[in-house]
This record gives C-alpha cells, structure tokens and sequence, in this order.
C-alpha cells in the first residue's frame, strides 16, 4: 500500500534522531503500516538504523529488541538452550502470517499493534515478559507486557514513547510449557490461545489471549483439579473479557478457554 500523505522519512541512528509530533510513526517491519491507508500520518522515522542487537542472552534471561523479527524468534525453537524452547515458534505459528512476513514483522509491532491476537502478546506474557520504554521525555520505564496492554488496539505508550525491547526472564525459560490454540479455520486468526507453563517450584502460569479484550495471566501454588480450574476462570476473567467479532463468539470463547486450559493442566501434570 502505497502511503500517499507520507513526505517525511528518516532514518533513526541515535535516540536523539526520535523526533516526534503529529503525523509521525515509528517503523520497524512495517508489516502491518503498508498494509493499508494512513492517511493521518505525514512523517516515517525507521527504527533499523538504530541497530539493536535483536536477540542478547545473559544469565538473566532473553533481551529481544522491539526491531527482532518474529522469524528470529521463531528459529530460538531450535536452539534447545531453554526448556520453554518450543513456545518460541508455537507462538510464531499462531500468527497469521506467511514465511515472507514472519521476515519483517517484528515483535514489537506486534506488541504496539496490541491486537488479541498478537502473537508475541501470548508469548511475552505466557513467560512473564516485561517491556523497557523509552520515554519522550528522555527517561525510561519497565513494566509487565501484561499491563502493556489496555485493551483493543490500545496500550500504554505515549506520544513520542518507543518500545526499546522485551525481557523473558531466565526462571520462566526453564519452565515446562504446554500450548493450545483454536480458530474457526483451519489457518484463521487466533479465536482463542491459552499457553500453560509450570516452574521449577510447581508454580502454574496459565495464559489466555486472542479470546480477551487483552491478555489475562493467571498464577496458581500447584495444578489445579477441573472445579477449582473452573472456578478461577470464572473469578479472575469476567464475562465481559470476552468480546466477539468475525473471528469468534464471546460466549464460544469462553467456553472454549475452559476447555484448553483443562487440557493445558491435564498435560502439565
């Protein structure tokens, strides 16, 4: 898509090249901005130039540049350094997305598009993710990418604010991880994905996104029995959590999360 209103784009190279102000996107893939008119915007700044390094491993987990992209993150499945490895591209799959775009669609887009059915949104907050923001006013900030995201295409970052990169902690790597996804079809947009990881200490993390109006994560001391599964379900995400649209009913997926995530803890234990 060509963007017609477009007469500004700049290579980014330092923080300082961030310029900002109405009319102005950020752009890391692109993937997703091409894809159909802006015709609010006048101003591109390409964040490639900054040159993140996409992936860093310390002893403390995985740093992600917000520029990585998912094809990088996809092919971490076959490192077998993690235990949690496998999630990598499970996630990735559940994206709705060619081999071509899993090329320049980047994790942070991803994350900034803040659609249900983000993939990496399931993947970052399934591991306990947290994201580093770089501020406008020249500061910084971390948060989990579970309060990253507000609701429908709708997140924290303000005018001017980038996405610098996502942290995966190191105790969430090693955990054991199970994963379910549904769609109405065979290769459609996620209705439903809930993602299931067990600690060292036996501390579950149950998941649930694409069903939600943003992402719901749920901390349990063991795996839970089917009544009490089903209790917390209905305790910690209300009804109106879910919502429908082309790809799914609310009360479908409602029920449909209940199902998955009995088979998540069924195959955790």
């Amino acid at each position: 898509m060509d963007l017609h209103t477009v007469t500004d784009y700049r290579v980014a190279r330092e923080r300082a090249d961030l310029v900002a102000g109405p009319g102005t996107a950020y752009v890391g893939g692109g993937t997703w901005l091409f894809s159909e008119p802006q015709p609010h915007l006048t101003r591109l700044v390409d964040l490639t130039g900054l040159e993140w390094p996409a992936l860093t491993v310390t002893e403390d987990g995985l740093e992600i540049a917000a520029t990585c992209t998912v094809e990088r993150i996809a092919d971490l499945s076959d490192s077998g350094i993690w235990t949690a490895a496998p999630l990598f591209r499970q996630c990735a799959s559940a994206l709705l997305a060619s081999w071509k775009i899993w090329k320049r669609a980047t994790v942070g887009g991803n994350l900034c598009l803040s659609f249900p059915a983000g993939a990496m949104i399931s993947l970052a907050t399934a591991l306990d993710g947290t994201v580093l923001i770089w501020s406008a006013d020249g500061t910084e900030r971390r948060l989990p990418v579970v309060d990253f995201v507000t609701g429908i295409a709708t997140n924290v970052l303000g005018a001017g604010d980038v996405l610098r990169s996502i942290h995966l902690p190191a105790r969430a790597l090693q955990a054991r991880t199970a994963f379910r996804k549904i769609a109405l079809s065979p290769l459609g947009r996620s209705g439903v994905v809930v993602i299931g990881r067990q600690d060292r200490d036996g501390r579950v993390t149950l998941s649930v996104t694409a069903a939600t109006d943003r992402p719901r994560v749920l901390v349990l001391d063991r795996i839970p029995d089917r009544r009490e599964l089903d209790a917390t379900l209905r305790e910690r995400i209300p009804d109106a959590a879910y919502y429908t649209d082309a790809h799914g009913a609310a009360d479908w997926r409602r029920a449909v999360t209940t199902v998955l995530a009995g088979e998540i803890c069924e195959e955790l234990s």
